[in-house]
Parts: structure tokens; C-alpha cells; sequence
């Protein structure tokens, strides 16, 4: 009898490459970055010079996890035709966000160059404006904190930023670059105002040194990735014949568009199929309004219709519909040749179709308090300053309004939704929109087409 022996991802003889030396410190160990930057670097042919010290968002078992695995992990693309897997071997240390003496240990270090973030839109903590949000009691707390002293523990992006800046600072380190990874509307500038709002809080001189020392390019990311699940660790295995605990899946095509400004260098992404430009406001733009802004729709429409993952619904031809209204809206505010913005419809529509990739609506759904406002409502803006009002964004701002009133929402502001969600369709509307953009909630006609088509949704679907 013949027993087999299940493998395990090691480093070494027989194995993966050795950990690279440290580079580039990353905030936010999730499956998109696994997906997209750790993959872009793992492809760079000078990986063995940037190795990645990620730390965890809230997930300290995640991080523990893949250490035990010597940052391996197995990236599972799924393809139409089959999956394909391969290890990826650029996460060199993995660490839980709560150590914050490591993480302040690496910021001064000469060999960190960059770091980066994928910590979704609600991390940056931005309040109206744009700006950091300084009511947040976390944020407020951790100002405090490192007003006292600056090594403080803390747990806000912004304030984990200064700290580790201010560390950099303290010790003569030289200039770094500090890249946002998420789906923010001029991410580099975003980063670089809560950051700013923050130092200037904290120790007098520490904002102008960040200004002159520190880059925030932008960059726009793309890459479908959902989250993994038991089945996925099992496909893995039997494919691979190695156990690994913390596997990703994604899509085969993969986009990254960066500004090209580091102080600091960089690691060669762009041998790895990254484009590296000086603006990437177009990019940017197609990006968040044509995908985000669609798979926003997706998730708050499609479940209305009882699709739970986005092959379901856009297989939907009522659902496809909506969503080619919405392209159709949407391609009038972004920056591109029309036969560009065909072409990428086109690719949106396959990809959105692949079978082999079970996005599932509710993990698109989460924090739409952070999304809408850079995915949807720049479009409404310019089309109410047009004097229009566009069904296609009334759509999605009614789907969305019709999920909170259907359950509490996985959102920084969870009870303050569900609580403006409630009552008569119209005041519903009215105080939903309030919480995204208060010129909205004053704006009748659109309250009025919200709760409308919220109306009728209910009308069709229910």
C-alpha cells in the first residue's frame, strides 16, 4: 500500500528561492496585494533585491499563518479553460499589524525604500474634503498618542504613516516613497493630505520634512481577486499536491499604472508588465468609474434579483442592461478615445463573465460609504453641474439605499446608514444621501429620483 505525503512550501534546496532582503515595507496582507503587487515584484527580474516585509490589517492569524509557510503561498490562476498555479516567493517576513516595534525597526532602515498600502478606501480615514479625519476617535486617539511620543503604539494608516516617517526622520534616514495600491481617485495625493493633516498635528517640522523627503506617486491597480474559501484550499492541494494555508485565487488579466516617482528607487515592475507613466489621471479614472463603478452597481442590484456572484449577474440581461446604462454614462467623464473605452467594455464583459472566478457580490458590497463617493458620485456631480440627472448613477445610489434598509452593512458607518436607511422611501433617500455628500440630500431632484427608483426597483425585483 502506497501512502502519500502531503508537501509543504519551504524556502531552500527542493523548494522556493531564499527571502530577498527586505525593500519595500507593505501595509495591508490581503489577497489583492498577494495577487497584484506581491506578484508584480515576484516577475521583476531584480526581485532578489526587493524583498516584501508585509504586516496584516486586522487579520494577525493571516500573517501568522503565512509566516509559518516562510511568506510562500500559492497564487491560483483561474483561467476559462483551467486554473494555474505557481508559488510566489517575494513576501520575505510577515508580521501582524499590532507589532508596531518592527514596523517602526524597518521604516528607519536604509535598505527600505518604498512602502506601500492596500488597506481599502476606508484606512485613509479622510474625512469631508478630503482631508484626515481629526473627529474619528481612533484617529483622535492616536494623535493624542503621538503627541506624547512619537513611538507610541498606534493603529490608524495615517498615524502608523507619521510614526514611521517620524522614526525614518529621527534617524537622518534618506528619502523613501510611500505608494498607495487602493482604489482612490488620485490615491498619491490622498495619501500625501492625511499624511500631511496628521504630521502637522503631531511634531512641529515633521510635515516639511515628509514634503521634501517622501514621494506619493499615484497609481491605478486592477486585478479581480476574490476571497478564498475551503474549497479553494482543497482545489490547491489536489492540484499542487502542497498544503498551503493561505492560497489566493484571482483572474489572469492583471493592470498596474504608476507614476513614475520614487526617490529612492524601485523595483523594475515594468519588466514584470506594469506601465510606468507620468499621469495616471486617465487610467485612474476608466478604472474606478468603468469597473468600480459597475461592480458597485452589481453588488447592490444584483442581489435584488437573486444573483450572489458577478458571473450570475451580469449573465442577467435586465442586470447587463444596467450596467451598459451605466457605461454608457460613465465614458462621458473619462478622459479616452471612444475606441479605447470600447475595447475595455469588451474586456470588462469577459472578464465579469468567467466562470472559473466567483467574486461574490457581498464582498463588493462592503463599505460602500468609502466607494461611492470616488466610484458614482463624481459622475452625478458633473452631470447635475450639466443639468442633467443621469438614471444610471440614480440606479445605484437607489440599489445601495435598498440594501442597507435590507440588513445591517459591513461599513465604517454600519449604524449610521442603517439608521438614515429607515422609514419613508423619500426621507430614506434623503438622509442616505446626507452621509455621502450633503449637497445631495439638498439637491430634491436627485432625493426625489433616488427614492423613486428605489420604488421601482422594489416594483420589478421583489
Amino acid at each position: 500500500m502506497t501512502v502519500q505525503t502531503t508537501r509543504r512550501l519551504v524556502r531552500g534546496p527542493g523548494g522556493a528561492r531564499a527571502a530577498a532582503p527586505t525593500g519595500i515595507v507593505h501595509i495591508g496582507l490581503g489577497n489583492f496585494f498577494r495577487a497584484h503587487q506581491a506578484w508584480y515584484t515576484e516577475h521583476a527580474p531584480d526581485r532578489d533585491e526587493w524583498g516584501i516585509a508585509a504586516f496584516s490589517g486586522r487579520s494577525a492569524g493571516l500573517a501568522a499563518s503565512l509566516q509559518a509557510q516562510q511568506g510562500l503561498y500559492t497564487l491560483l490562476t483561474r483561467h476559462p479553460d483551467g486554473p494555474a498555479p505557481e508559488v510566489v516567493a517575494s513576501v520575505s517576513a510577515c508580521l501582524p499589524g499590532s507589532d508596531h516595534v518592527s514596523f517602526l525597526d524597518l521604516m528607519v532602515r536604509p535598505e527600505t525604500r518604498v512602502l506601500t498600502l492596500t488597506v481599502t478606501e476606508a484606512g485613509y480615514r479622510r474625512g469631508t474634503g478630503g482631508g484626515l479625519d481629526t473627529d474619528d476617535p481612533d484617529v483622535a486617539r492616536d494623535l493624542e498618542a503621538l503627541r506624547g511620543a512619537l513611538r507610541a503604539p498606534v493603529t490608524t494608516v495615517p498615524a502608523r504613516l507619521v510614526a514611521g516617517l517620524a522614526a525614518r526622520r529621527a534617524v537622518g534616514g534618506g528619502p523613501c516613497t510611500v505608494l498607495s495600491c487602493d482604489n482612490i481617485d488620485g490615491n498619491g495625493p490622498a495619501t500625501a493630505r492625511v499624511v500631511q493633516d496628521a504630521a502637522a498635528a503631531v511634531a512641529p517640522g515633521l510635515a516639511a520634512w515628509i514634503a521634501d523627503t517622501v514621494s506619493f506617486p499615484s497609481g491605478m491597480v486592477d486585478r479581480i481577486t476574490p476571497r478564498t474559501d475551503d474549497s479553494d484550499l482543497a482545489e490547491v492541494q489536489a492540484i499542487t499536491g502542497a498544503a498551503d494555508a493561505s492560497p489566493v485565487v484571482t483572474e489572469p488579466f492583471s493592470e498596474w499604472v504608476i507614476e513614475d516617482d520614487f526617490r529612492a528607487g524601485r523595483p523594475r515592475w515594468e519588466d514584470a508588465g506594469a506601465q510606468l507613466v507620468t499621469d495616471v489621471t486617465a487610467h485612474e479614472r476608466r478604472k474606478l468609474l468603468m469597473l468600480n463603478g459597475a461592480h458597485s452597481l452589481l453588488a447592490y442590484a444584483g442581489p435584488l434579483r437573486g444573483h450572489e456572484v458577478v458571473a450570475e449577474a451580469i449573465a442577467d440581461p435586465v442586470v447587463r442592461s444596467w450596467v451598459d446604462a451605466w457605461w454608457d454614462l460613465a465614458g462621458r467623464h473619462v478622459p479616452l478615445p471612444g475606441a479605447d473605452l470600447a475595447r475595455y467594455r469588451d474586456e470588462l464583459v469577459n472578464r465579469f463573465a468567467n466562470p472559473a472566478i466567483r467574486h461574490r457580490l457581498a464582498q463588493i458590497a462592503a463599505d460602500g460609504s468609502q466607494k461611492l463617493p470616488v466610484r458614482v458620485l463624481p459622475v452625478l456631480r458633473a452631470e447635475r453641474a450639466a443639468g442633467r440627472l443621469p438614471a444610471a448613477a440614480v440606479r445605484i445610489l437607489a440599489a445601495w439605499t435598498l440594501s442597507l434598509r435590507g440588513g445591517t452593512p459591513s461599513d465604517p458607518m454600519a449604524g449610521t446608514l442603517t439608521d438614515a436607511a429607515r422609514g419613508s422611501m423619500t426621507d430614506a433617500a434623503a438622509r442616505v444621501l446626507r452621509v455621502l455628500d450633503p449637497e445631495l440630500a439638498d439637491d430634491g431632484a436627485v432625493v426625489t429620483a433616488v427614492a423613486r427608483e428605489a420604488g421601482e426597483l422594489t416594483e420589478r425585483t421583489g
